[in-house]
C-alpha cells in the first residue's frame, strides 16, 4: 500500500508539472526525452574557424578510388574522432543545431486535449487500480482508450517536427506493449510466448542457449514491468 501510494504521488508531481509546461508555457508535443540529448562528439569538434584558419584542405579524394580521406593535419584526436567522411560529420552538426533551435508547434484545442490525455494517463491507471485492482480488466481497458484516443486526436495534426514525428511513431510503437501487460499477459499471451520460445529451443539449434534463460526470465520481468508501465 505504501509503495502505491509512493507512485501515485510521484506520478502526480510529475504529471502537474508536464500539464503546467503544457499549458502555462506552450511547450508543445512533449518528446522522450524532453531534452535534446548533448552530442558530445559535435561538441568536442573544435569550431569551424579553426579549421577555416589554416588555410588546408580537410579531406583528400582518391584518384581512383574516388574515396574521401581526411588529411594528417585535420586528423581530430582519437578521443574525439568519428569514421564518416567529413560532410557526414558536418551533416550531424547542422541537424544537431536545427534540432537545438527548432520550436515547438503550437497545439490548438483539440491537439492540447490530447496532450492532456497523454499526461493524464499514469494517474488514471493508478487511481483504476485503487479501485478495481491488478486483476481486474478495467484499468487495462481504460489506459488502452486513454492511449488510442490522444493518438486519434494527434493523428491530423500537420507541420509537426521531426523529434514530434518520431514522439508519435514510438507512442504507436509502445501500443503493442499492451500484450505483455497484465491481465492479457496472464490471461492469452503468456501461454503463446512460452511456446514459441520453447518451439525455437526444440527445433533451431543455437536458439535454446538464448530462449531458456529468457524463458525463465520471463515471469519476473514481466511483474517488475507491469508494476511500473504506468
Amino acid at each position: 500500500m505504501g509503495s502505491c501510494a509512493r507512485s501515485f504521488g510521484k506520478s502526480c508531481l510529475w504529471a502537474v508539472l508536464r500539464m503546467f509546461l503544457l499549458i502555462w508555457f506552450k511547450a508543445g508535443l512533449q518528446t522522450s526525452p524532453p531534452i535534446v540529448p548533448l552530442d558530445r562528439e559535435t561538441q568536442a569538434q573544435p569550431p569551424d574557424g579553426e579549421h577555416s584558419g589554416s588555410g588546408q584542405e580537410q579531406s583528400y579524394v582518391g584518384k581512383r578510388s574516388h574515396r574521401v580521406v581526411r588529411t594528417l593535419q585535420n586528423t581530430p584526436s582519437l578521443h574525439s574522432r568519428h569514421w564518416g567522411a567529413p560532410q557526414q560529420q558536418e551533416r550531424r552538426q547542422q541537424q544537431h543545431r536545427e534540432e537545438l533551435s527548432v520550436t515547438p508547434t503550437p497545439l490548438g484545442l483539440q491537439e492540447t486535449i490530447a496532450e492532456s490525455l497523454y499526461i493524464a494517463r499514469p494517474l488514471l491507471h493508478l487511481l483504476s487500480l485503487g479501485l478495481w485492482g491488478q486483476r481486474s480488466w478495467k484499468p487495462w481497458l481504460l489506459s488502452g482508450v486513454v492511449d488510442v484516443t490522444s493518438l486519434s486526436l494527434l493523428s491530423d495534426r500537420k507541420g509537426l517536427t521531426r523529434r514530434e514525428r518520431l514522439e508519435l511513431r514510438r507512442r504507436t510503437i509502445l501500443l503493442l506493449y499492451y500484450l505483455l501487460r497484465s491481465p492479457f499477459y496472464d490471461r492469452f499471451s503468456e501461454a503463446r510466448i512460452l511456446f514459441l520460445l520453447q518451439l525455437l529451443a526444440d527445433h533451431v539449434p543455437g536458439v535454446g542457449l538464448v530462449t531458456k534463460p529468457l524463458m525463465d526470465y520471463l515471469p519476473a520481468w514481466q511483474k517488475i514491468y507491469f508494476y511500473s508501465w504506468g
